[in-house]
């Protein structure tokens, strides 16, 4: 069974980080692209930040540019979202996925979310 976790979500105050995991489990997804999405309260789930198998594209969200970094670990079968500098608009449910690449308009697997909550 083809399962990702993700964890390491939770309340912050503003300016501060936290970091998001996403471990896979059911087979390997070294060669597959992952995503990290999100879904604030009453708005569209949006790409936050993707990064291909190897690692060498990467792509990020204007939104977060330059606080928010994208890794994967192929031995671990896991991919994290380190957040600095949070903001109350970071607000919402965090998801990971797996996909063909990281401009991809479909994505195959997906996680069940963790809450992440920024306060003012």
């Amino acid at each position: 069974q083809v399962q990702l976790d993700e964890s390491g979500g939770g309340l912050v105050q503003a300016g501060g980080s936290l970091r998001l995991s996403c471990a896979a489990s059911g087979r390997t997804f070294s060669s597959d692209a992952m995503g990290w999405f999100r879904q604030a309260l009453g708005k569209e789930r949006e790409l936050v930040a993707a990064i291909s198998w190897s690692g060498g594209n990467i792509y990020y969200a204007d939104s977060v540019k330059g606080r928010f970094t994208i890794s994967r670990d192929n031995a671990k079968n896991t991919v994290y979202l380190q957040m600095n500098s949070l903001k109350p608009e970071d607000t919402a449910v965090y998801y990971c996925a797996a996909g063909p690449a990281p401009w991809a308009t479909r994505w195959d697997y997906w996680g069940q979310g963790t809450q992440v909550t920024v306060s003012s």
